[in-house]
């Protein structure tokens, strides 16, 4: 239904009347291939609903664009997204379809922007799971270590897409660099650099007081708890990866609430 309504409008907007029968025929047919994948994306992953079939079906359309955004997928955007199928515990079958996904993300000519409108039209309201998606898309962004300017601007192009600020977006991709450091410290002699990381990863500053740090942590834990997320529309399968996030926030704070 959303490519015909979205064609329709843009074609309105270009070409008057005639613009509208066009929009409406190529809509049409985005809608049909958008529901076929969703579909048979459904279909393997025994999802309950369209909704989480359409979560996941997103998830690694989204990072297959992402891993294209420089022209070529290199082998370390391969093994980011291996080791994210493999965290969530997909079989051969689930991995297969999580990579035909991905190979119709790296199209050229794959709709992002619509297939994102689709998305934001089931989850827009739980900011939670906008948030966890974007979490999702950092790890395959920062693959090879360092974002490239045409993979931060297509992560700023899904932002604006979910109605997440610039500001957000850059705290969420500060707390993301700041707990990929902090999981490569020494736990038995943490350095000065590992306690500023838990700093970020729970966003809060080195000032804060005793309750600000623990409410800070609480809204984190609150955000990625698995229940939660589940309730909300998250795909079952997603949840180990979402309770890994969580041992990690409370990792960080173990850290400085000792310190405080």
């Amino acid at each position: 239904m959303w490519g015909k309504i979205l064609g329709a409008l843009f074609g309105l907007a270009l070409l008057r009347l005639p613009g509208l029968f066009i929009g409406l025929i190529l809509g049409h047919w985005l809608d049909i291939k958008m529901g076929s994948n969703l579909a048979r994306f459904k279909g393997i992953f025994q999802e309950p609903d369209e909704q989480q079939g359409l979560f996941m079906y997103t998830t690694f359309a989204a990072m297959g664009h992402i891993a294209k955004a420089t022209g070529v997928v290199t082998p370390a955007h391969i093994r980011q997204a291996r080791h994210f199928m493999q965290q969530l515990g997909l079989n051969d079958a689930q991995q297969q379809e999580a990579q035909a996904a991905f190979r119709d993300g790296k199209a050229s000519n794959f709709p992002l922007v619509a297939q994102l409108q689709a998305f934001y039209q089931q989850y827009g309201r739980q900011r939670d799971v906008i948030q966890y998606f974007i979490e999702i898309q950092l790890g395959i962004a920062n693959a090879d270590g360092a974002m490239t300017s045409d993979q931060y601007r297509l992560l700023q192009q899904i932002a604006m897409q979910l109605s997440v600020s610039h500001l957000q977006l850059e705290q969420l991709l500060a707390a993301y660099r700041a707990q990929q450091r902090f999981n490569q410290r020494d736990s038995k002699k943490p350095a000065a650099n590992a306690v500023q990381d838990a700093y970020k990863v729970l966003g809060v500053s080195a000032q804060c007081s005793d309750k600000e740090l623990k409410r800070a942590y609480r809204k984190k834990m609150a955000q990625h708890h698995p229940d939660k997320l589940m309730a909300k529309g998250v795909p079952a399968a997603m949840l180990d990866v979402a309770k890994k996030q969580t041992q990690e926030i409370q990792a960080a704070y173990e850290l400085l609430k000792n310190r405080h």
